[in-house]
């Protein structure tokens, strides 16, 4: 089955001078990465002349200078190439999720008018990276998958109208579990539905490197030098933090930023890292990846939902097998936040949450880690 990819490229335009190369720009990301011009280009399979040609043309384009070289020191950025390599940093954070998705669709429908014969296994998910590594298990195997990643609300609410076959969604361990399963009651209802849990994963802020703010709580955020970025108001990170402020008696409105928002948790925590914002809320693997201090609140659920009957596809017989396999655990696990230790669990939905709601807080600690 033919696989189609679909990845940002950016570059910079002038009236007066030629188009800034996009090629440049991915030299000064793996420079970043790399700390070696020499390395970078070995990495981009270009020879080192033909590099130092993209530098000095960037360095024209600009008319300032974008790599230091120091003999036994390798090379490091100008503020303005730091700039342009956070700028496609956020642009990636941001669309990629996105870019995946029409990629998915561009495939199915291609799929169709050639009419392969497959149908393909609907997967609607909020984006996460336990279930991004899932999917990549899959098409690695050439399991016929459309994906489709949204928000919890519209993935529960495809699996409700059947636009899916299984959806991917997150509900908080804690004290917030009972409110989001309130929310999600009106879509996940049903009593043939099953749970598969994939893994638990942490959720909590992200602060500018050093914490120079001293941001330590959520109270913290209404403070009047501390800048804020938000998730779109209709994400289930979003639908947490709300939640969370509430329990503490903490007014929205007073969080400067509070309705300025980012696409993923990548592009919050790229946001902060470019220094336009103090703070965020957002997953921990993503916080790491940018060099991030995270302050963990939440341990969140993160599982698929499924009819019955769906079990018993081949597709879905795949996943099971996927989430169960230990090197599929193994990648899990390296990602800061995530614990798979049960990963591939199914439960019927209507009594996959009645021993958590029992449990005390100190029984979830010993069971998942967190807190």
């Amino acid at each position: 089955m033919n696989r189609i990819s679909i990845r940002p490229v950016w570059t910079i335009q002038s009236t007066e001078k030629d188009t800034l190369s996009p090629r440049l720009i991915e030299l000064l990301t793996h420079v970043s990465r790399g700390g070696s011009l020499l390395v970078a280009c070995q990495t981009m399979g270009m020879s080192y002349r033909h590099g130092w040609d993209l530098i000095r043309s960037g360095e024209s384009h600009f008319n300032t200078t974008l790599l230091h070289m120091e003999r036994g020191k390798g090379s490091t950025l100008s503020p303005l190439a730091e700039r342009l390599v956070w700028a496609d940093h956020r642009i990636h954070a941001r669309l990629q999720p996105i870019l995946d998705s029409l990629a998915s669709e561009l495939q199915t429908e291609i799929s169709r008018i050639a009419q392969s014969g497959n149908e393909m296994f609907r997967i609607h998910a909020s984006y996460g990276f336990s279930i991004e590594k899932l999917i990549e298990q899959l098409m690695e195997t050439g399991q016929p998958i459309e994906r489709r990643y949204c928000t919890s609300i519209a993935a529960a609410a495809a699996l409700y109208e059947g636009t899916c076959d299984v959806c991917g969604i997150h509900i908080p361990q804690g004290s917030q579990q009972e409110r989001a399963l309130a929310h999600y009651q009106q879509w996940l209802s049903g009593d043939d539905l099953m749970l598969i849990d994939i893994a638990t994963r942490r959720q909590g802020l992200m602060v500018t490197p050093g914490n120079p703010r001293k941001i330590y709580e959520l109270r913290d955020l209404v403070r009047s030098d501390v800048r804020f970025i938000n998730r779109p108001a209709d994400s289930g990170t979003r639908f947490l933090l709300k939640g969370l402020l509430e329990e503490q008696g903490i007014a929205e409105s007073s969080i400067a930023g509070y309705e300025q928002s980012e696409a993923t948790h990548a592009s919050v925590a790229a946001y902060v890292a470019s220094g336009l914002a103090d703070a965020g809320f957002g997953l921990e693997r993503p916080a790491r990846y940018f060099q991030l201090e995270f302050i963990p609140m939440v341990n969140e659920r993160y599982f698929l939902v499924c009819r019955s009957d769906t079990i018993a596809h081949p597709v879905m017989q795949q996943i099971l097998a996927t989430l169960n396999d230990d090197n599929f655990k193994s990648m899990v696990n390296a990602l800061p936040g995530y614990d798979s230790r049960h990963s591939g669990t199914v439960t019927p939905l209507k009594s996959a949450f009645q021993m958590e709601l029992r449990n005390s807080d100190s029984q979830q600690y010993r069971r998942t880690g967190t807190f």
